[in-house]
Order: structure tokens, then C-alpha cells, then sequence
């Protein structure tokens, strides 16, 4: 179970990884689509940042059991509210946020069945 939580844990942490850049430098494409949503610009870094801690958090999780879990909890309860953004602005193409919501609960289901 430890290396299917390595395969799932690295390529959840360079997906968020990818999104946290994108936010923290602005791109027009992941920008538009967050404000388009109605998120303010104002919570832009702070959401980026709540991304990379939780990619660092699967990436060190592979070493720290306990972490890994808390950061596939965290990576959860973020793409949650991202569904849940999307349903209230009425933006039913929600796809890519349901992908990485359930790639976060099988990280998390692998790490705790390799503890």
C-alpha cells in the first residue's frame, strides 16, 4: 500500500503544486476561473498557500505517516469547498475539482492502510 500512497501522494502534490504557481503568479487562465467564481482576488495567495502546504504535506507524508494523513484531510476539505464554489455559481463543470477531490481520499485511504 506504501508505494500506491507514493504514486497517488506525488502526483496529487505536482498537480497542486502546478495550481499553487499558477494562482501565486497570476495566470489569466487559473486567475479568471477563481474570480469568475466569485472568489475575491484578496484570497488568491492565501488559497495558493493552503496548495503548496498541502502537496508538501503529501510529499513529507511519505516519510511522517501523520502528516501525510492530516495534509490528505486538508487537500479534502479544500477541493470540498471548491465543488461547493462551483455548485453555488452554478458552474456544473466541475470535473477536474471532483478528479483531484477523489485522488485526496484515495492518498488518504492508501496512507492510512500503510501505517
Amino acid at each position: 500500500m506504501f508505494i500506491a500512497y507514493a504514486v497517488v501522494g506525488i502526483l496529487l502534490a505536482a498537480v497542486l503544486t502546478g495550481s499553487a504557481v499558477g494562482t501565486f503568479t497570476r495566470q489569466e487562465k487559473i486567475v479568471g476561473s477563481m474570480t469568475g467564481l466569485g472568489v475575491p482576488e484578496s484570497w488568491l495567495s492565501r488559497l495558493a498557500t493552503l496548495k503548496s502546504a498541502g502537496a508538501v504535506g503529501l510529499i513529507v507524508g511519505l516519510w511522517v505517516p501523520l502528516l501525510g494523513v492530516a495534509a490528505a484531510i486538508g487537500v479534502i476539505l479544500y477541493f470540498i469547498g471548491a465543488a461547493v464554489t462551483h455548485l453555488r455559481a452554478k458552474d456544473y463543470a466541475i470535473a477536474p475539482v471532483v478528479v483531484i477531490l477523489l485522488l485526496a481520499v484515495a492518498a488518504l485511504v492508501l496512507r492510512l492502510a500503510s501505517v
